[in-house]
């Protein structure tokens, strides 16, 4: 790590945090035994300044959904850096790429593009508000990450006016009484159900359906939030797969493996407010990425890259549960095999982070790379990268026990505990 090292140090009176996400900053990995930068990747495989290899599963936060370096990917976006990248007046591929999007996206009549998802459900936010002339937002999962009328409900809500946190109130997945609450106690008053469709778990008791069919009751727009699902669950996203339908539905990581891309779907009468709120952004058209999502869609299309990682997934999922019940150890893959999470729980039956620190601490140091959020896949990821992840796990996982077992755990770690970017 001499280099990794040498360039945070450097960093250190540069760039706050050392980096421009919070997700990727060290303190959110394992520090000091982490990687804090790395130079280039291949296919499923990542690799330092160091030039230590891993296998990633992070995936640049979910960005990369082919995979590092793409063949077919890279040589559209060369193609396209021949003939310019940013223009005066709209390019053609701006129409191309929304043709391709209303074909496979469910309920699309309309796209406007913007560079982060971010971006794009904060408009989406924008449009409902405008739409319904309402102020207040019902909200579960996803959202503008950054951007006020979200992060006020967070502990990093520093610089925002607290006044916006009355505008916003969160129901929970699968319980539509809670959603309902809100309906009674802002009466008239809700602008958006902003949600993700799906995060871990399957909606269940047509929970999908009553919510949309509450929305439209109360003269409210229902946002879906698909900058993870879509490109992962189903190339049509979390709306194929369950088959379902909002008004608006947001997209981002994955529609263009890795490069700045997110875009706002959905039905005319709402998109048509796009013709009147102020939505305009310098770059939303900016060409390089929008060679690249064709080129995306045309490759999901042509391979099976969804059944791909769905089965991959559920070889991991499956072998890891088994080998943590069969060593006795309490670590457990939960959630959807292309979207699963890393539980820890220790002898109080509450979720550790000084667990997960410690088995990611096991694991990196076998070139495997997890995050502190989801575990994901690539098309390029294969059997062989499951297969070593699974011995590196039955490694991490046996001193994992004997960490436990002994009580000391703590002395063990070689690197920092995670923390957690914000909490709710």
């Amino acid at each position: 790590m001499k280099n990794s090292k040498k360039i945070s140090l450097k960093s250190k009176n540069l760039i706050p945090a050392l980096s421009q996400t919070f997700s990727k900053a060290p303190y959110s990995y394992v520090e000091g035994v982490y990687p804090t930068y790395l130079s280039h990747g291949k296919k499923s495989h990542v690799f330092d300044v160091d030039n230590n290899e891993y296998i990633d599963y992070v995936l640049a936060l979910g960005p990369i959904t082919l995979g590092y370096c793409y063949p077919k990917v890279d040589e559209a976006i060369k193609t396209q850096l021949k003939k310019g990248i940013s223009f005066s007046i709209p390019h053609y591929l701006e129409v191309e790429v929304s043709e391709e999007l209303k074909k496979i996206i469910p309920g699309t009549d309309m796209v406007r593009f913007a560079k982060t998802g971010s971006d794009a459900g904060t408009a989406a936010i924008r449009a409902a508000r405008a739409y319904t002339k309402r102020d207040n937002i019902a909200y579960f999962g996803g959202g503008g990450v950054w951007h006020d009328w979200f992060t006020v409900i967070t502990s990093r809500n520093e610089g925002i006016p607290k006044n916006q946190k009355k505008m916003i109130k969160k129901f929970n997945y699968n319980d539509i009484e809670s959603l309902k609450i809100l309906f009674e106690n802002w009466k008239g008053e809700i602008a958006a159900v902003y949600m993700e469709p799906m995060i871990t778990e399957y909606p269940k008791k047509n929970y999908l359906q009553q919510v949309k069919k509450l929305a439209k009751k109360n003269g409210t727009v229902l946002i879906f939030d698909e900058v993870v699902t879509g490109f992962r669950f189903s190339l049509g996203g979390a709306q194929e797969l369950l088959k379902t339908t909002a008004d608006l539905v947001v997209f981002g990581k994955g529609i263009a493996n890795g490069m700045p891309l997110a875009a706002i779907t959905g039905k005319y009468k709402f998109m048509e407010k796009f013709n009147d709120i102020f939505y305009s952004t310098t770059y939303g058209g900016e060409t390089l990425s929008l060679a690249a999502a064709k080129a995306v869609i045309q490759e999901f299309k042509d391979k099976n890259v969804i059944d791909h990682c769905w089965g991959l997934g559920k070889m991991l999922m499956s072998n890891f549960n088994k080998m943590a019940e069969e060593l006795n150890v309490n670590v457990r893959m939960k959630g959807i095999p292309v979207r699963s999470s890393i539980i820890c729980i220790d002898n109080n039956n509450k979720p550790s982070l000084l667990m997960k620190s410690y088995f990611y601490q096991e694991l990196i140091k076998q070139g495997i790379l997890f995050g502190p959020g989801y575990v994901l896949f690539s098309y390029s990821h294969s059997k062989k990268d499951v297969n070593e992840t699974l011995k590196a796990c039955r490694v991490a996982m046996k001193k994992l026990q004997i960490a436990v077992k002994d009580g000391n755990m703590k002395k063990k770690m070689e690197g920092n505990i995670m923390k957690k970017v914000m909490t709710f």
